[in-house]
């Protein structure tokens, strides 16, 4: 089988959690060898994810508009990549690369799954461009799909408004691969940023309003003067809140409580997870939390809100979940911070989780499943057909 992955971006640097998503699938299927092609622009694309990838089929292409993504890629060049594939995999909704795939696939009658990753309701920017987007090709995009992929239950919603029923959506969350030769080394990231005998708040993600780091930041305002000994690290990349964020980090006098270290990967960003006590995700939407499935494999307990789409962690006793609301999330750290002896027993719970039902060598046996049923196509080789093919 040979399975076309198809994203905007594939670098988490620029990408976020839609590029890691189809990073790990895609990485997922070479290593039970099975053929996989990701197709998507080099936003962002550095050497290292290059190498990472370097068992896999890569076609990254230049993009003519950063802000909109407009890849740099024929018709015929499209055709070709849908044609040579048994099925195709698009993840993300508002793509230009992501469409254009979408109606070859349909023109040439090739079955596509469609995973919008938590992205099919209108927010944030650009509203009207979305709009336009759907009326235009996003609402034919979806309903054409052979399989539509909800990370989340939440997600299963998103969809019946589109017009999609429940037995044309399968259930894939996000993932994990546990990788042997990352070895965290928590003291190490705490002697780099001077965080010895620190109780460590950290927050992994872009400094976008969707990821909430301005809650986190009241939220935390509000707690500082009574955990003198606790420090919060922004982790990832600016973007729209980054300089107001600085600015209202000096006007609330905590310039030495709250730390900024940019964007981490690989890893540093193991070092840091490990290094946490806590690990907060106060997104105000997100189809379902990656870095609290890494802090899981890391045993640092989440705190995370209802938003995220993994409200287990609180079901488990693995951490909290929460309402998308600065005096929600405040609440909910001081409840975890008091008793701060129970948080690695937490985080041990996550970790359990995670192993037992989030790691994408299990769950790339399921999308292989969905695969071989629209196709007809074995998913895997046995060895009769390998020994037929040699």
């Amino acid at each position: 089988m040979n399975v076309l992955h198809v994203a905007d971006g594939i670098d988490p640097s620029l990408g976020g959690g839609t590029a890691e998503r189809t990073f790990q699938l895609a990485m997922a299927l070479r290593r039970i060898g099975v053929g996989c092609t990701v197709l998507c622009t080099d936003q962002g694309l550095g050497d290292t994810r290059r190498t990472e990838l370097a068992s896999v089929r890569l076609v990254a292409v230049p993009s003519l508009f950063q802000r909109f993504l407009l890849p740099a890629i024929s018709g015929r060049r499209i055709a070709e990549l849908v044609s040579e594939a048994d099925i195709v995999h698009v993840t993300g909704h508002w793509s230009v690369l992501g469409a254009r795939v979408c109606l070859a696939a349909q023109r040439l009658n090739k079955p596509y799954m469609y995973c919008p990753a938590g992205s099919l309701r209108l927010f944030g920017r650009s509203a009207w461009f979305k709009r336009l987007y759907n009326k235009l090709v996003g609402r034919r995009i979806v309903l054409g799909a052979a399989r539509c992929v909800s990370v989340t239950e939440l997600e299963r919603e998103q969809f019946h408004e589109y017009g999609v029923t429940d037995e044309r959506i399968l259930l894939l969350p996000n993932g994990v691969f546990p990788n042997s030769e990352i070895v965290p080394n928590p003291q190490g990231f705490r002697a780099s940023h001077g965080l010895q005998g620190r109780q460590v708040l950290l927050f992994l993600g872009r400094l976008n309003p969707i990821k909430g780091p301005d809650l986190l930041l009241e939220a935390f305002a509000s707690l500082a003067a009574r955990y003198p000994l606790t420090t919060l690290v922004f982790a990832g990349a600016d973007e729209e809140l980054g300089e107001p964020l600085r600015a209202e980090v000096a006007r609330l006098g905590l310039v030495e409580r709250v730390l900024f270290i940019g964007f981490i990967a690989g890893q540093i960003k193991q070092d840091a997870l490990a290094a946490a006590d806590l690990l907060v995700v106060p997104s105000r939407r997100e189809a379902m939390s990656l870095v609290a499935l890494e802090a899981g494999l890391c045993g640092t307990p989440v705190l995370l809100t209802d938003q995220c789409g993994f409200d287990e962690v609180a079901r488990v006793g693995a951490g909290a979940v929460v309402a998308a609301q600065a005096l929600a999330i405040a609440a909910g750290i001081e409840q975890l911070l008091s008793t701060s002896d129970e948080l690695p027993a937490r985080g041990e719970k996550l970790r359990q989780l995670v192993l037992e039902h989030y790691t994408w060598d299990g769950l790339i046996l399921k999308a292989g499943q969905c695969y071989e049923e629209l196709t007809g196509v074995p998913f895997r080789s046995t060895p009769d057909d390998e020994a037929a093919a040699k």
